[in-house]
């Protein structure tokens, strides 16, 4: 698969993981050329750390995997949805999403 069709607009591009299981979105991260490379080699998710200026293996760590299940790209081909079975918590604060301070 050519993978440049999704970083014609930007290096960077959002990848939003979503539980298969529940549904619920865990996170959203960045991906560059080579993420994306390596997440379709492996099945478990990679990403492109912005403060660090790094690759980043989601759980490699924590033991708070992602494994691959589908992956999606939106109508133009710059956003991905990535959907995966966790193991543990998907937030570095040890939430099981990142999305879980309610604002309204």
């Amino acid at each position: 698969m050519n993978l440049d069709k999704f970083f014609v607009k930007d290096t960077l591009i959002p990848a939003v993981v979503q539980e298969k299981s529940t549904n619920q979105v865990l996170m959203l991260a960045y991906m560059n050329k080579e993420s994306l490379q390596k997440t379709l080699e492996t099945g478990y998710t990679w990403f492109w750390s912005r403060s660090r200026q790094e690759l980043w293996n989601k759980g490699a760590t924590s033991g708070h995997l992602q494994n691959v299940v589908e992956i999606y790209s939106d109508c133009d081909d710059d956003t991905l949805l990535i959907i995966v079975e966790q193991t543990g918590a998907a937030c570095h604060t040890g939430n099981h999403s990142c999305f879980y301070t309610k604002i309204y």
